[in-house]
């Protein structure tokens, strides 16, 4: 059974109450106010709703924390050493759709390293959770990377350019590549929940470009703690920075997946 620490239990109260608005919305989303951000990229009222809820949530749990937010931007703090990381709906095109896939993620860093993660899904009610060294969870179930070795029955999860962002071209091209030598490849549209899955077993690799701190911050956590690996996809081991690129394993085919990716770069 999972044990929550006072600041995940923090986190989780924030997410659970961000998440009433979120199912309210979600019911009714014909009667939502809709913005574009840029081509392709949208925010409703019902994603600023959400932030607001979890910024006042976490400001009364953890007052001197500092938090970046996909919507409001930075909120400087007085602890230097934590920062949350708030993305109140990942997969907003798939909100909008009423497709049952999208998250609310919030992600702790710890003397700028991702510490504690949470990654909820408000539909399907499925809460990832992860503390440095205390192991991930979904609900109350120990979460596990899968054990798989070899590219040919492996599935991989990745994320592709939505109309207007760079590196489409380079992306199919990677897709294709992997789509040669694995049982296959996902798309769905939720970086957090595609990272989570990592962790779950579901997917065996997960990649992808262009992506913010917001986005990865919690899933990483859970990635590490069910004994997967993370790297940048263009590095040669190491941890990435919050921010641009992503390959997240199960650890057997880290290698050998980023080799694959990087070859047609």
């Amino acid at each position: 059974m999972a044990h929550h620490s006072a600041v995940m239990t923090v986190m989780i109260a924030a997410a659970r109450k961000a998440a009433k608005s979120l199912r309210r919305d979600y019911f009714e989303v014909d009667a939502l106010q809709v913005r574009s951000k840029g081509a392709s990229d949208f925010v409703s009222n019902a994603d600023t709703q959400a932030e607001d809820i979890i910024l006042e949530e976490l400001q009364r749990g953890r007052p001197k924390y500092g938090l970046i937010l996909e919507e409001r931007g930075i909120i400087e703090g007085k602890d230097n050493s934590n920062r949350f990381f708030v993305d109140p709906i990942d997969g907003t095109t798939n909100f909008l759709h009423t497709l049952p896939h999208f998250a609310i993620s919030i992600g702790l860093e710890r003397d700028r390293k991702p510490y504690a993660g949470l990654v909820y899904n408000p539909i399907t009610d499925e809460l990832y959770t992860a503390e440095h060294g205390e192991g991930a969870y979904c609900n109350d179930r120990r979460l596990r990377v899968s054990g798989r070795k070899n590219l040919d029955d492996s599935l991989f999860a990745t994320g592709l350019p939505f109309q207007g962002k760079e590196g489409r071209e380079l992306a199919l091209k990677e897709t294709q590549a992997v789509l040669e030598k694995t049982a296959g490849i996902r798309r769905f549209g939720a970086a957090s929940l595609d990272l989570a899955m990592v962790a779950a077993g579901r997917f065996d690799a997960y990649w992808e470009r262009g992506l913010e701190p917001w986005d990865v911050c919690a899933g990483l956590v859970l990635v590490q703690e069910a004994g997967g690996i993370y790297g940048e996809i263009d590095q040669l081991g190491g941890a990435p920075h919050l921010k641009g690129q992503v390959l997240a394993t199960n650890g057997n085919l880290h290698e050998t997946a980023r080799e694959l990716i990087t070859s047609v770069s």
